[in-house]
């Protein structure tokens, strides 16, 4: 239903004010439609004397709700639908409703509707009239649909012919986007299908993964974390689904990125959770004295559905936890997004995933042992001792001292590594890890002094190697990869 707003009325008791699940219409609101009017309902509950005055206090309220959203300064009307409730006898006049019918002429437009493209339309019921078919009714999402064409009703994977169609009981020979419609067919049993989506034959994928561009929604409370399953409502359906967060790579964090369309020749950073200024990774970067942390301007999800959903490229995608406690004062809405790519293949993870290059970056962290000659040092504590050091020969390392590196392959049993220095070491760490090693040799003899173990401290500051390298998630041959 979040598709085919136009223009939303957010009925709302004046007696309670905004609820959890009003805030969660708005939400929706803000993401799938423009316009609203807010209705205060049961007005008939508050006490003559005192009714204007709590009328107003609740619109200012809602005016100071709205304030931060889409739909500030949106009119706030008063109305008691049913006076008396549901059990009042029918003569009970409704209050305020022609001021509400006024306020909805005033607010109603012409939206601009597009008819081409292939036809999908979202239906809501289906049921059989003797003599006639079977009748589908529901709204057109896209396209349009004319007296015999051939539509397809994807879950199914059945074709029928439009045999007729009607529009608020006339009968019509063509609708489009926009209209809601009733489409005939016969020859299909209607306890088959109770809603669903209908369109052009071989239109829609029916796909096992997504990747979307998304939003995090901000009522959500709490991180949303890569590999959390979140519900996902997409096309006509609502399933489990498991997410992966990626953003660009940190250098084109504020590159301008093209809407609606996804580029896999570019290189993406893997996201423990999505970016956002209240986010785990981005609290510890302040903690670490960290300058104002820059946010990537759009953020991607790889989504993994526990069944395959059938549904357009470009459809809204929202993520939710609707198994949060419903009188919890929580906004269970988590992100919402766009669906860029799907993936059709059963076996996505070998035939597709390979393409989406995301990477993590690596660091591990040794330290110089000793000089070997002025091109050349020996290495420890940077891989284990049962480590195939053949694989990272040739990788660059660094020194904490500032000179470049190669691991040039293993030394000994005990994962010792030589690294070459191409352009030499300098004197001074040269000096460094001289003194470093004849403190060492030193201590072995087993006559160190209090004065030598503190100068021993300050002179021999390890000189550490850092070996920093690219992994891509989905490289089945798991390479290191360094610009």
């Amino acid at each position: 239903g979040a598709q085919i707003i136009d223009l939303m009325m957010l009925v709302i008791d004046v007696t309670k004010g905004m609820q959890t699940q009003s805030a969660e219409c708005l939400v929706i609101g803000q993401i799938a439609c423009q316009k609203m009017v807010v209705v205060l309902n049961k007005i008939d509950l508050l006490p003559e004397g005192k009714r204007q005055s709590a009328i107003e206090k609740m619109t200012k309220k809602m005016q100071k709700t709205l304030e931060n959203t889409k739909f500030c300064g949106c009119p706030i009307v008063a109305v008691a639908a049913k006076p008396g409730g549901p059990e009042a006898p029918e003569s009970e006049n409704p209050l305020g409703v022609s001021e509400l019918i006024e306020v909805l002429k005033s607010q109603a437009y012409l939206p601009s509707r597009d008819p081409s493209g292939h036809f999908l339309m979202a239906v809501d019921h289906c049921f059989s009239i003797k003599g006639q078919g079977t009748v589908m009714t529901g709204t057109i999402l896209s396209g349009s649909v004319s007296l015999g064409d051939n539509v397809e009703i994807p879950a199914l994977k059945v074709t029928k012919k439009v045999k007729s169609m009607q529009m608020f009981h006339t009968p019509v020979t063509y609708a489009m986007q926009g209209d809601r419609v009733g489409v005939c067919v016969t020859q299909f049993d209607p306890k088959l299908l109770e809603r669903g989506l209908i369109c052009t034959p071989e239109s829609l994928l029916t796909i096992h993964a997504a990747i979307i561009s998304l939003k995090k929604i901000q009522y959500f409370r709490g991180a949303l974390q890569t590999k959390a399953k979140f519900h996902i409502t997409v096309g006509h359906e609502t399933v489990m689904g498991r997410v992966m967060f990626f953003s660009p790579a940190p250098a084109d964090f504020n590159e301008e990125i093209q809407e609606n369309v996804f580029d896999f020749e570019k290189d993406y950073l893997y996201q423990e959770e999505y970016l956002s200024k209240d986010s785990n990774s981005l609290e510890e970067n302040k903690e670490n004295d960290q300058a104002e942390v820059q946010l990537p301007r759009q953020q991607w999800a790889l989504l993994e559905f526990e069944k395959p959903v059938t549904c357009p490229k470009l459809c809204l995608v929202i993520g939710s936890k609707l198994d949060t406690d419903i009188h919890a004062n929580t906004c269970r809405l988590a992100f919402h997004g766009v669906l860029l790519e799907g993936m059709e293949d059963k076996n996505y993870t070998e035939t597709f995933l390979p393409k989406l290059k995301v990477y993590k970056l690596k660091q591990k962290e040794g330290q110089v042992e000793r000089v070997m000659d002025d091109y050349s040092v020996l290495g420890r504590s940077l891989f284990k001792k049962e480590t195939n050091i053949q694989i990272f020969v040739g990788l660059k390392v660094k020194l904490s001292t500032g000179e470049d590196g190669i691991i040039d392959g293993g030394f000994g049993q005990s994962g010792k590594f030589k690294i070459r220095i191409p352009d030499g070491l300098k004197p001074d760490t040269k000096m460094l890890l001289t003194v470093a090693s004849k403190k060492k040799s030193k201590a072995g003899k087993g006559d160190t002094t209090k004065e030598d173990e503190s100068s021993k401290n300050e002179l021999a500051q390890p000189v550490t190697v850092s070996l920093v390298f690219k992994r891509y998630v989905f490289d089945t041959q798991k390479k290191m990869i360094q610009s």
